[in-house]
């Protein structure tokens, strides 16, 4: 009599989105209360999070009107778990994806529930965050961790921290590049210049002093995804979006660089480096919000790559590192087994197991 496989269940980490008008505000308070997010005193937080979130909520249903009022980010990444689960259904373990979203339903501890009651050998949590940051992969993993002591969960449990540049994942991205590039350069007079804009999203340049690797990483797969598209003397930059607080932000702006074009005369192809999901930030911000400053300036051409979705090639990217994990292969640093971010980014996981230590041996 055959065994049963091993029954493995993959924990989809992503942001989440309102699913209807009336769930923008609840949605910014999820965001804006997160201690991860709101980097202040506990006393202030609840309620400056919450007068950020009733500021924001009327133009943030405005953007998602745009695209019928709500986020298609729960679809879109139940849709990646169904081809992760047919890419893994000739591996030697049972799979199954279950997604926890952080600041919209399903949240971690519904997922912590329905994990349970699917009753999993093992748990992996895979980020669909590909560059590692303590504002997204480090509280979905905390609030699952949490979720899961709630439900009872006590299962052996294993992290995907990035794959910024796995080579899969930088092979599947290039791709979708290049095919962007191509359709755009065909659209555009030839003696009009592309450039190939790699927009993230910003962060706080706080947090980043603080030691969170986020940065750094974004270059990082920024150098991989060039490197694999092999186009000689490519016209390309890397810029930050979606600042939401007057604080200082990494930089440069995506509309800084928009303006850049316009000055060098260069059309644009916008590829969003860090988001593997079309959402209010690539349907609305880059598709509409930043084309028409670009148009507004004179920028003469603006294209946008998609975003990869399901795109098989990054599915097979995300089995590739499921399989990888499940064999007990990698530590931490997923694609690569060993530490890759440098030392002085200690806000990440390797950062503070290493720093366990230390702060043992000072105690």
């Amino acid at each position: 009599m055959t065994a049963p496989r091993p029954r493995l269940a993959v924990v989809l980490l992503n942001l989440g989105g309102p699913d209807a008008p009336e769930a923008v505000r609840p949605f910014l308070v999820n965001l804006f209360t997160d201690p991860a997010i709101l980097r202040v005193p506990g006393f202030v937080r609840p309620w400056l999070g919450r007068l950020i979130a009733w500021r924001r909520t009327k133009a943030a249903q405005a953007n998602y009107a745009f695209i019928g009022g709500r986020s298609p980010l729960l679809e879109l990444t139940e849709a990646q778990g169904r081809a992760l689960e047919r890419a893994l259904a000739g591996a030697d373990f049972e799979a199954r994806c279950f997604v926890a979203m952080r600041y919209w339903h399903p949240m971690s501890d519904a997922a912590a529930r329905a994990v349970k009651d699917w009753a999993p050998d093992q748990v992996l949590l895979l980020p669909l965050y590909p560059q590692y940051s303590s504002t997204t992969t480090g509280s979905s993993v905390a609030e699952w961790n949490a979720a899961a002591r709630r439900a009872g969960l006590d299962v052996p449990t294993r992290e995907l921290c990035c794959y910024h540049s796995d080579p899969d994942f930088a092979q599947a991205t290039a791709a979708a590049v290049r095919r962007a590039h191509d359709e755009a350069r065909a659209a555009l007079p030839a003696d009009v210049p592309l450039r190939l804009l790699f927009s993230a999203h910003g962060l706080p340049e706080s947090i980043i002093k603080a030691g969170d690797p986020y940065q750094w990483q974004v270059e990082r797969s920024v150098a991989a995804v060039v490197e694999r598209l092999g186009i000689d003397g490519l016209d390309h930059a890397i810029c930050y979006q979606s600042r939401v607080t007057p604080q200082v932000w990494i930089g440069p702006s995506t509309e800084a660089e928009i303006a850049r074009a316009a000055v060098d005369k260069v059309a644009l192809l916008v590829c969003p480096i860090a988001f593997v999901s079309e959402h209010s930030e690539t349907l609305v911000e880059l598709d509409i919000e930043y084309r028409e400053v670009a148009q507004h300036l004179g920028v003469p051409g603006y294209f946008r790559v998609p975003a990869q979705n399901s795109d098989p090639a990054f599915i097979a990217a995300l089995a590739r590192l499921v399989r990888a994990a499940e064999a007990g292969d990698r530590t931490l640093c997923s694609f690569a087994g060993a530490r890759q971010c440098p030392k002085r980014h200690g806000d990440c996981p390797h950062g503070r197991q290493d720093a366990m230590p230390r702060a043992r041996q000072a105690a």
